[in-house]
């Protein structure tokens, strides 16, 4: 059973007999790295492509969708290719793939994967093979970190000696905004989600996880954040870096809120990004995001096909992920499909969300035509278009499904509870799971099971077959995790069947989810997340508001941070500032950025303060409220 495709539209499918793909994936292929096998400096394991060598050595089984594996087999080849006479790739090192562009005398590297240890693994092998080559420029094609946060590994290491001048690197305009904001707010359940989403708990087997439909799995080594130095603004910038020419094409708002295409003239290559992949993408992504606009996508893809595809420009198309696409007429076929599939997405939804269906209807009766259904690219191995359908339900329509019924609705627990008393208690339930499972409908069987794991074992309830709903629960979700098309569907499903053998999954609560206060952030970005950590409960009690103010000596910023009905606020206040109007605040703190940084992640020492002037209780005070451990209070005794 494959709980991500219609029903209606199982009968079209591609066919198993179109080998082209692997074809694709195989062409240009230079040579492999083996064992695959990345470690950092302290031994400790970062990449093993190696893991997914079971998809090559056996037939599909039945724990795993025929078309999933099909897909996982061309995701986990590795090694590096050759895209065109000066255009590398090494796949199979991350989720994502890096290029290797080559100029008169070094080389331009194009999405340095998410580690440095991978992508410095990556530029060696590329270097077994070509020679070793000067690094002439990095491009970051989009906002996503496995797109530049190996930069570090392939950048030439910075000495006192070294007179060469810095590398450019280049980026679509608001890359740095873009690469840090997404996590400030959520990034605690954004990364526990995530570990479901890909898997990253799952034994990499038949059994578990088989990749992300995308790629395999995202590498764990060392991330870094090199700002750029070229800003790409608009489509149709040119750069000629080393003998090669460029032309940009920006696709901003689309599959990242930063992003850029480049077409390469002398070698009539198109770089699609992420806009176009070989499977249909997110709309949003189970991992927790903002929802992405499915019109623009569509309509960036149709100006990059009149860009960059009439009148047979581009010979080879390639991407980030997965392989590239040969022949003109090719390259037009499938960038008109990508288009037309979000297209058709977007477009009938909303039409029947004006018809007055909501978005979990239109979900299930949604169904794409023919000619894309039987596309191998546009199969939902990473997206689905059931969740795509409801992330466009929600862009324009919010959560609220317009049914009174459901503007309050009571919380799972206590919904859970009520559910399982009006089906006679929770052997009753069991019993009636047993039957939608026997009749096939494994969907409503998670849905009556559900309620009871979201209920608890509460006094009164039979503790033993409390326990027996829990392990039905899991069975359930490893048949819908063993039948999914979708990986990301997959791997969430697996990964919960673990958790709740495990006793893990406790309604998906994370009291320490605290958010993280990165180096490379801003400071205002830093206020932005620790004004989302205050316990609003606690600090509500404070009948009488108060305010810090704090100045961040080495770059010059004045900051103002107020406290008041349980809310934090954060206000940038001009130099020098002073007014006779303005609240003298009860503490004010001079500090340097980085002593900043180390004081909201609870790593400060004495030799952080500069200055203090007030009550430095009420800086204690302000950090318990957002569960910050600090020894501010020790450490500024000297000043008071």
């Amino acid at each position: 059973m494959d709980p991500s495709t219609s029903e209606l539209s199982k009968n079209i499918s591609p066919s198993f007999e179109d080998t082209a793909d692997f074809a694709d994936a195989d062409r240009g292929f230079v040579g492999l790295l083996n064992p695959c096998l990345i470690k950092n400096a302290r031994g400790d394991t970062v990449w093993d492509n190696d893991e997914f060598n079971f998809l090559h050595r056996q037939p599909c089984p039945e724990t795993v969708n025929p078309k999933l594996w099909r897909q996982a087999q061309l995701l986990s080849k590795q090694g590096l290719y050759r895209i065109s006479p000066s255009i590398y790739q090494v796949r199979g090192f991350d989720i994502s793939h890096i290029t290797f562009v080559e100029g008169k005398t070094g080389i331009i590297i194009i999405d340095p994967l998410i580690s440095c240890e991978c992508a410095a693994a990556a530029r060696e092998l590329y270097y077994k093979h070509q020679g070793a080559r000067q690094v002439k420029a990095i491009i970051y094609t989009h906002s996503h970190i496995d797109h530049f946060g190996g930069a570090s590994g392939v950048l030439p290491p910075v000495t006192k000696d070294n007179d060469t001048a810095p590398v450019p690197i280049i980026a679509p305009e608001y890359f740095m905004e873009e690469a840090t904001s997404e996590n400030i707010f959520a990034g605690p359940i954004m990364r526990q989600r995530a570990r479901h989403m890909y898997g990253s708990q799952l034994p990499k087997s038949p059994m578990g996880q088989i990749g992300v439909g995308l790629g395999m799995a995202t590498s764990h080594g060392t991330t870094s954040l090199v700002p750029p130095t070229i800003n790409i603004t608009h489509t149709g910038q040119t750069l000629t870096i080393d003998g090669v020419r460029m032309t940009f094409q920006m696709v901003p708002n689309t599959e990242a809120p930063a992003e850029l295409n480049i077409y390469f003239p002398d070698e009539k290559a198109l770089l699609v990004a992420e806009c176009a992949t070989h499977a249909l993408h997110n709309i949003a992504t189970l991992r927790g995001a903002l929802v992405r606009d499915a019109k623009a996508w569509s309509r960036y893809l149709d100006e990059t096909l009149k860009l960059y595809c009439e009148d047979a420009k581009s010979d080879v198309q390639f991407g980030s992920h997965a392989w590239p696409t040969w022949g003109a007429d090719k390259i037009k076929r499938f960038l008109a499909q990508q288009r037309d599939l979000y297209a058709f997405i977007h477009d009938q939804t909303v039409r029947q969300m004006n018809q007055g269906w909501n978005g979990t209807e239109i979900a299930e009766r949604m169904v794409l035509p023919p000619s894309l259904s039987r596309e191998w690219h546009t199969q939902g191995f990473y997206g689905t278009v059931s969740h795509n359908v409801k992330a466009i339900y929600q862009r324009y329509m919010t959560w609220f499904d317009g049914s009174a019924e459901n503007l309050w609705k009571w919380p799972p627990k206590e919904e859970g509870a009520r559910y399982v008393a009006c089906m006679g208690g929770v052997e009753e339930v069991f019993k009636k799971s047993q039957a939608f499972i026997s009749q096939g409908d494994l969907r409503f069987a998670a849905t009556l099971l559900g309620h009871v794991v979201a209920a608890g074992d509460e006094p009164g309830n039979d503790a033993i077959a409390h326990l027996q709903c829990k392990n039905l629960l899991a069975d359930v979700f490893e048949k819908l995790g063993f039948g999914a098309e979708n990986a990301t569907w997959r791997n969430f499903y697996l990964s919960q069947s673990l958790d709740l053998i495990n006793g893990k999954r406790a309604a998906g609560k994370n009291s320490s989810g605290m958010a993280a206060f990165a180096s490379n952030l801003s400071v205002e970005q830093w206020f932005g997340a620790l004004s989302i950590t205050i316990d609003g409960q606690e600090a509500g009690k404070e009948e009488k508001p108060f305010c810090i103010d704090i100045y961040v000596k080495d770059i010059g910023e004045n900051w103002r941070l107020i406290l008041s009905n349980g809310a934090l606020t954060y206000r940038s206040q001009p130099n020098g500032e002073q007014s006779s109007n303005r609240t003298k605040p009860h503490l004010a703190l001079t500090l340097n950025k980085i002593g900043l940084c180390r004081l909201l992640n609870s790593k400060s020492s004495s030799s952080d303060i500069l200055d203090v002037k007030g009550d430095v209780q009420a800086l204690n005070k302000l950090l318990s409220f957002a569960s910050i451990t600090t020894r501010v209070k020790n450490q500024l005794q000297s000043y008071i």
